[in-house]
Formats: C-alpha cells, structure tokens, sequence
C-alpha cells in the first residue's frame, strides 16, 4: 500500500468519463493516496481525456504542460478515449510518464507501482477488440447527482464518431448488479442518481456465467424505480429509435424517473442524417417529442446537434434549424463538427470552411438561449421540488427542478442534498 501520496484528477469529456475518474479515485484512495485538488501541487495527476473533438486533445496536451511547469516532478498518468485512440502521440508529449488505454485503467494501481519518473513514457493498450469486459463506476461525494455507469461501448457506427474506436463494442452490467450499486448509493446518502453510457438504450449487452445476457433498458428502469431511498433518476441520453414508446410511457407514470430526456438528433436534414450513418430520420424523431409532450407537457428535452458536418450545404443547415426551431424542446448542445482520424466522414464532400461552421454554431446556441427561457417561463409562479447540491460558488448554490429548471440562490447548509419546495421565478 501507498502512504500519504497525493492524487489530483482532471476529467474531461462526458458523465461517463466523470463516473469512471471517480472509481478510479476510489481505487488510488484505498491503496492510500490522498485526493488533492488538481490545481495544487500533487505526488501524481490522472487526466482521463475525451477525444470527441479535436479540442479535447488540445486541452489535454495545454493542461500536461500546466503540470510541467507547476509541478515537473510529479508524475504524469493518461487515460480515457484519447490515451486509447493515441497511445503513442500522447506519450510522445513531455512529462507524460504513464499512458492507459480501455483496458488498463482500472489497473492503474498496480501501474503505478512500477513507475519511475524520468524514464521514457510507458504505454499500457491494446487492440479495442480485445476489450470486452465491463468495469461498473459511479461518482460518489463529488456532487449530489451521481452518475452511475450501467453501460459502455457502441455497436453503431456513426460516420462522425471515434468512440466504438476508443472504448470497444457494446457491452453492460447485468440488472441486477445495478439494482445493488443503487442500494448501495442510497446507503450512502444520494438521492439522484443519473444512467450513463456511451450509448444508454442499448442497455442489456453481456455474458453472465459463459452464457449470453439478454436484457432490456426497459426492464432496468422498471427494477430501479423499486430500489428504496433513491428518490430521483434520470437518463443522461437516448438514441431516439432506442427511446421506446413503453419508456416513455413508464418514465411519465414514474414517481422516481423525471420528467427529462436527452435525445441526440444531430441533424435535422435527412439527407445529412444519411450521410452520418444515423439510423433513425426526422420524423421519428418528432414522433418521439411529440409522444413525450403528450405524456409530459412539463418534460424538459435536450438536444445534441452537430453543425457544419460536410455537404451540409446552407439549405440543409436551414432544415435543420427550421426543424429545431418549430420543435417543442427545451435546449440545445451544440457541437462543431470536427474531422477525427479513421472515420467515414473524411471522405465526404464539399468540407465546410470552419468560419462557416462557427457561425452556425453561434446561431444554434442563440436558439438554444430562446428555447430556455422560453421553457424556464412557462413554469414562472409555479413550485417545484428542486434538489440542491452540496457544493458553493461565491456563497451561491445550485439545484434542479424535476424538470431541470436550474434554481440558484444564497448558500444554505441545511438545503444540501434535500428536497426543497421552490416557487420558480
């Protein structure tokens, strides 16, 4: 066992990645290093890195050359999708000494035992397909959401996307392990636990025994809606030919499931939809908002949409925001497309200039702006419960309505991590 080193963490990317710092962190505590915050001085830091877009890589590399300057003896550790799709380009950055691919990065305990600073960086990866097995994480006591990771991978095979690249084929926990991890998260106290995944609904994958697992997201939401001291959960995102009609159905007659889905669309053109290798069009998805507001008139949606990918010419940019802009939902994510080595859509044309793609951007995020507040005021004057989280910003606190109305108001112990009566206003 370590004593007394100290371990700071950086997580970039999605709530997966933020599940999956967590259990490493859990992991590095009980061998007996001591968590520090990642802008101090540390014995080791552990960046788990995203490689969505080509900013992620870029922030990844800007934040070892921090550590460099703040800190040149401490050793250096990456991991996550970057670390998998660029072993060697990440260990070819100075102060780098320990690089963990999919695999490896539960195993990072018995890795650092054998690091030593100042030799050249060693790389711990393999092929993606030889990973296949399934490591469940949560966050716990970093927020009073925990993210609970039931599922990764991704089967599908998007022409935009690195991630089946980066973390392997779909695969998931079993439901009944889930089902003991949330007991397990109400006994220390969390009332909302949040569902992630690379990609959620595909929920089920796996081998139980020598024997194949078949399972269903539907009978997974239906078990945890029994787990006891749980009182809310929400599903991060949901591809919208996975969100079925009997989950929108349950999640609407749900006390514990909120009224609040993430859906991707992506493009609101079929003809891009096509192109990125989506495997639902349009109408599907307006289907499923519109089935969803029936249910829930109150339910909050988001939207991941991505501009700019190529031969998004301005008539099929135009479809997609005339599409968004007539469709009842609450916000947008809005993503830049950006060109990821060994994927599809490098050889697609025309490529749209980067200025262009920006501008489109900026334009989709005013609308998001719009659809916000728009939502946010149809429920002025109404009281919600929101659940207020632990942590304060300049003598601020943050909490969520049931509907994901964000609440900000002074500092008060005694509302950490309860549920709190609030007229929205």
């Amino acid at each position: 066992m370590t004593t007394g080193k100290t371990v700071a963490f950086h997580t970039l990317g999605c709530k997966l990645n933020f599940s999956e710092t967590s259990s490493i962190s859990r992991l590095l505590e009980q061998d007996g290093f001591v968590k520090t915050e990642f802008e101090g001085q540390a014995d080791v830091y552990v960046i788990n890195t995203c490689s969505v877009t080509d900013n992620a890589d870029k922030e990844c590399r800007q934040l070892v050359r921090r550590i460099q300057r703040r800190a040149p003896g401490s050793m250096v550790v990456i991991t996550g999708c970057y670390a998998q799709l660029k072993p060697e380009e990440i260990a070819g950055i100075e102060g780098v000494d320990l690089v963990l691919g999919a695999a490896e990065k539960f195993n990072i305990v018995d890795h650092l035992k054998t690091l030593t600073k100042g030799d050249s960086a060693k790389i711990c990866s393999c092929d993606i397909e030889e990973v296949n097995t399934f490591h469940a994480s949560y966050s716990l006591n970093d927020r009073t959401r925990t993210f609970l990771k039931v599922q990764d991978g991704c089967d599908y095979t998007c022409a935009f996307c690195t991630i089946p690249m980066a973390r392997g084929k779909s695969r998931s926990d079993s439901v009944a392990n889930v089902v003991k991890q949330a007991t397990t998260l109400a006994g220390n106290g969390v009332k909302e636990i949040v569902l992630t995944g690379v990609n959620l609904g595909d929920f089920g994958k796996g081998f139980e025994g020598g024997k194949k697992r078949e399972e269903t997201f539907f009978e997974l939401v239906q078990a945890l809606d029994e787990v006891e001291g749980i009182e809310r959960y929400r599903i991060s995102s949901i591809e919208p030919n996975l969100l079925s009609n009997e989950i929108i159905e349950f999640v609407a007659n749900s006390r514990k499931f909120m009224p609040h889905f993430h859906i991707p669309l992506q493009s609101g053109s079929n003809e891009i939809l096509g192109l990125m290798r989506r495997r639902y069009r349009r109408e599907l998805y307006a289907e499923k908002v519109a089935m969803i507001k029936q249910f829930m008139p109150h339910c909050s949606i988001g939207v991941d949409v991505i501009v700019g990918f190529p031969a998004e010419t301005d008539e099929r940019f135009q479809e997609t925001y005339d599409f968004l802009h007539g469709l009842d939902v609450s916000y947008l994510h809005v993503f830049t497309y950006s060109e990821r080595a060994n994927t599809h859509a490098l050889d697609i044309q025309p490529v749209i200039p980067v200025n262009v793609r920006n501008e489109r951007n900026k334009m989709l995020r005013n609308l998001s702006h719009k659809k916000q507040s728009y939502f946010n005021e149809q429920y002025t004057g109404q009281t919600r419960k929101v659940l207020f989280e632990g942590h304060s910003k300049d003598g601020m606190m943050e909490g969520y309505t049931d509907n994901y109305i964000k609440v900000t108001t002074p500092h008060r112990q005694e509302w950490v991590n309860q549920l709190v009566d609030w007229e929205l206003r």
